[in-house]
């Protein structure tokens, strides 16, 4: 094929890009020849969804056809660049909250979305609407073309808990101080669920709901987010530096097996039913997360420093009863799908970083 993905993007990436699309999890019979909007398919999620399914099409000549909705036209220019010259994808511009110009589709996979806490600081309104009025375009485009909807929620739609367990469950409820803008993520997710929930009832439609953990990768070297600063340092060969004793603890998950994750969802899961997205073995503090990021490239000499000197004690964890419940999501229900997480720690720091410091194409 012209314009071929594995001649398009850097090696590792066309790793990952290769692992999604032929992850044994996915009934890709329920795929061929299928058309799919994704929302958000500028991000990080987004666009990785979009460009295992053209690998798909390479390798399998699957026939699927891809709908990349972006808010920003030149962004997606040059992420996707001659990947727009191919017959598979297509270019969907408008903001999520407005009007979605679009016919045809046979799934939706909802992933717009502010994610980043510079964007709940300074664009609160635009978060909570890519969630509220957002959501409802996409359940209305659903509605209207008879497709099937994933909306992608978060681990945040939990809130506040203490309920004496070492893990979150999907039926528990925390909270959430809807009063506070700095809630405009949380809170926009759960009435997004709500949303999904209530077109579920009163329409039939099919609609999935998938709850990812906190999900690495090779993102910038700008992201704000904790786990992107590390990778940053250890591609710019710096001492990792915390301000705190980095003790809270917390589900992570490689974009690949996130994605694998939200497909099989899409296709298998229970309409209406919330499904954490978490790889067990991933499941560590944020200083666990930071030491990892050193062990992994023992030959560069990089070391964990602590702003404060009390910090440097290791954290004991409270596990009374009615101490704080820590974000790590049970995937109990996912497992029981026959999906299974492969990247672990270590190899997923080692592949961001690698893909990061390699050359483009």
């Amino acid at each position: 094929m012209a314009y071929e993905i594995k001649k398009l993007v850097r090696k590792g990436v066309y790793k990952d890009l290769y692992e999604i699309a032929t992850s044994p999890f996915i009934d890709w019979e329920k795929l061929k020849g299928k058309t799919i909007l994704i929302t958000g398919a500028g991000g990080f999620i987004g666009c990785h969804l979009a460009m295992a399914l053209m690998v798909r099409n390479d390798l399998f000549g699957d026939d699927i056809s891809i709908m990349a909705h972006v808010r920003n036209k030149e962004r997606a220019y040059a992420k996707y660049g001659d990947m727009l010259k191919r017959f598979d994808l297509s270019l969907n511009v408008s903001d999520v909250t407005k009007f979605i110009n679009a016919t045809g589709m046979d799934f939706i996979i909802h992933a717009a979305s502010q994610a980043s806490n510079i964007q709940f600081e300074n664009d609160p309104v635009g978060t909570i609407k890519a969630n509220l009025s957002g959501t409802e375009n996409v359940l209305e485009l659903a509605k209207d073309n008879n497709a099937t909807a994933l909306i992608v929620s978060s681990l945040k739609v939990y809130g506040a808990l203490r309920t004496g367990k070492d893990r979150i469950f999907e039926d528990d409820i925390g909270v959430i101080d809807h009063t506070s803008y700095k809630n405009c993520y949380a809170i926009g997710k759960r009435a997004s669920e709500t949303l999904a929930a209530s077109y579920v009832k009163q329409y039939g439609m099919p609609v999935k709901i998938a709850r990812p953990s906190y999900i690495y990768g090779a993102s910038s070297l700008e992201d704000d987010r904790v786990w992107a600063q590390f990778i940053a340092n250890i591609v710019r060969k710096q001492d990792i530096l915390l301000k705190s004793a980095g003790a809270p603890l917390r589900s992570f998950c490689y974009v690949t097996d996130t994605c694998t994750a939200l497909l099989k969802i899409m296709l298998d899961g229970e309409n209406a039913t919330p499904y954490n997205i978490a790889n067990p073995a991933s499941d560590v503090t944020i200083r666990g997360f930071a030491k990892a990021a050193c062990e992994v490239f023992p030959e560069r000499d990089m070391h964990l420093a602590f702003a404060n000197k009390e910090d440097e004690a290791e954290p004991v964890r409270d596990t009374s009863p009615d101490a704080p419940t820590p974000e790590i999501l049970d995937s109990t229900r996912l497992l029981s799908l026959g999906w299974q997480p492969k990247v672990g720690l270590h190899e997923g720091i080692k592949r961001a970083v690698g893909i990061l410091e390699e050359a483009d194409v």
